[in-house]
């Protein structure tokens, strides 16, 4: 039977199998720890048949832990709960699988290491995509934008082309850019916007978040009953609307919509390119001209943004995980790749 990958996030649980099956849902781990065991449970319950679990995680960060070795060893005692036996591993940033045991006594090789199990499938399996198995032939960089982070990683010859190992690593070295595609506040991409032949500086709230960028700008099908928003309310255009013109201690009686949507358009502009300047810094760091751009994650259309602003990457064809793994799989690309490789393992 296959391994189900389960990536633990701080906001987000993900699960996949590596024959297709993927799902996300949303669990504020900062808030509920002691459900996490049965969280996962719940989640696993919904999968297909299968008989072994993989994991990987972000989640250690939260504050509701005194530190990451505390994160670390809470989220597998909470996993081992709820796998009620079955055989479980967990993915370490050496490229090694480490039991539980071993994870907990390791806790940096394995904190927010779901970056480097995806960024290591696509190493492997980009030469398939070319249409070879000689690994000489993939090179290239993963633009990964998820709900809240976008992880920015360059590969070669089959490897992972980075020293970084921590998030501490990758912020220094601009691999890992702390702006997501849904629960990024409008205020940390900018505390000023252009406003009625002004600069304006704007609410230092949690008014609005880059969900509602991608409601408004990338035209993003949210499920309308959707409320995991700034303010509780639908994940619609006109709540999203309403969110934003607080941002500017207003509402919707005192800013036209075409004036909201040009101030969306400004952080959402603003976003891209803040991720695009990370991009340009790892393309030294590349052996040579990259085969591939992969693309992947909830926030692709803001991926696909920021790539159109590096202007070193226009002639470089692009790989999108959607188009593989599909929509939910791509969100989930983490699980996916864990799944896979543990199966191949």
């Amino acid at each position: 039977m296959p391994t189900l990958g389960l990536d633990i996030g701080g906001a987000n649980l993900k699960a996949a199998l590596a024959t297709g099956w993927a799902s996300s849902v949303s669990f504020p781990l900062w808030k509920q720890p002691e459900l996490l065991a049965t969280a996962l449970r719940d989640l696993a319950s919904r999968a297909p048949c299968h008989d072994a679990w993989a994991v990987t995680m972000t989640g250690e960060l939260a504050d509701c832990f005194a530190d990451k070795t505390d994160g670390v060893t809470r989220i597998l005692e909470a996993t081992v709960n709820a796998a009620e036996g079955r055989p479980l591993r967990v993915w370490s940033t050496s490229g090694d699988w480490l039991t539980p045991h071993a994870a907990i006594s390791r806790p940096f090789d394995v904190a927010a290491a779901n970056w480097h199990v995806l960024a290591t499938w696509i190493a492997r399996h980009l030469p398939l995509l070319n249409g070879t198995n000689d690994q000489s032939k993939g090179s290239g960089l993963l633009v990964d934008v998820g709900s809240t982070t976008t992880d920015i990683i360059p590969f070669a010859n089959g490897q992972v082309m980075t020293a970084a190992r921590t998030d501490l690593d990758r912020l220094c070295n601009n691999q890992l850019v702390y702006t997501g595609f849904r629960r990024t506040p409008l205020a940390a991409i900018s505390r000023e916007v252009p406003f009625r032949r002004a600069t304006v500086a704007v609410a230092s709230e949690l008014f609005a978040t880059s969900l509602d960028l991608a409601i408004l700008v990338y035209g993003e099908q949210i499920d309308p009953d959707d409320r995991d928003t700034a303010d509780g309310q639908p994940a619609s255009v006109e709540a999203a609307r309403t969110r934003i013109a607080r941002m500017l201690c207003a509402d919707r009686t005192e800013l036209s919509p075409s004036e909201i949507d040009a101030l969306a358009r400004f952080w959402a502009n603003l976003q891209a390119q803040q991720i695009a300047n990370a991009i340009a810094r790892q393309l030294p760091n590349l052996p040579a001209q990259p085969d591939k751009i992969v693309v992947s994650g909830s926030g692709a259309s803001l991926a696909k943004a920021a790539i159109r602003l590096v202007p070193e990457l226009a002639p470089i064809s692009q790989v999108s995980l959607s188009d593989q793994f599909g929509p939910e799989g791509s969100s989930a690309a983490c699980a996916v790749a864990l799944a896979q490789l543990a199966d191949a393992s």
